[in-house]
């Protein structure tokens, strides 16, 4: 992410939890809510196999709230990838501050479960983003966490951290920034790099598990530092390579 020595991080992690009242409630909740990349996660997101349409849930801290621009970039992104016939929602309301920023990703699951109001429906598949007004707990002067794919159809996004770092001189617009994080960790959601979406080509990065090893794709770990996003996006938004796209293909999608 660019000049200076700011390091971005997009940590992959996963949990547990239970669901509530009812059996079906408890089903339903629980398919939203299984480690990145189990089970048929990648390819319900994917295909229209088992789920017609998705709804994404975007949750915002009032005045962290994304860009225009970055959303309809990235409803453009998931249109290009997915197989939804019944359509792509994406719904948008802001919450109050939690007051408990720098997070912890168990502090991000919990606030998730106060705030997530939407899930698998029939034919409808759901994903949550939660815009944070704050930083991860373990960012460093030299490396800061952008966003965390941290469940099957969960991200958290920095928010705070994204407009700090579009605040230093030379550095990409906002929505730049926003859509390059959603599209990457929705990617992850996805399945890339191997992570529930088999690889068709060997392009996994040997040393940045979970990422490509192609230059300049959007799953390139390099576009998590800050010299690489600013390198990657003085060339416009990145996109996904042949070899990203190949898998996502033979798995159901676009």
């Amino acid at each position: 992410m660019q000049l200076t020595k700011l390091f971005s991080i997009l940590i992959i992690s996963s949990l547990f939890l239970v669901g509530c009242s009812n059996d079906d409630d408890i089903t339903a909740i629980d398919a939203n809510k299984q480690p990145l990349g189990s089970r048929n996660s990648s390819n319900n997101l994917l295909s229209d196999l088992n789920f017609k349409g998705l709804t994404i849930e975007i949750v915002s801290v009032q005045g962290f709230e994304p860009t225009i621009t970055a959303i309809n970039e990235f409803r453009t992104f998931l249109e290009n990838r997915l197989f939804k016939p019944n359509g792509i929602t994406i719904n948008q309301r802001s919450v109050a501050s939690s007051n408990l920023a720098p997070f912890n990703i168990e502090e991000i699951k919990n606030i998730e479960t106060t705030n997530r109001v939407q899930f698998n429906d029939g034919d409808e598949i759901t994903v949550y983003i939660y815009f944070a007004d704050g930083s991860n707990e373990k960012d460093t002067n030299t490396k800061v966490t952008l966003g965390t794919a941290y469940l099957n159809t969960s991200i958290v996004i920095y928010e705070k951290t994204l407009r700090a770092l579009s605040n230093r001189p030379n550095s990409p617009m906002l929505s730049s920034i926003e859509t390059a994080t959603l599209n990457h960790e929705f990617a992850h959601l996805l399945g890339l790099v191997n992570i529930g979406t088999p690889l068709q080509s060997q392009h996994e990065d040997t040393i940045s598990k979970g990422h490509c090893n192609v230059k300049n794709c959007l799953m390139e770990a390099a576009i998590e530092f800050e010299s690489g996003m600013m390198d990657i996006l003085g060339s416009g938004i990145p996109k996904l390579d042949p070899l990203c796209i190949a898998d996502l293909r033979a798995n159901g999608g676009k």
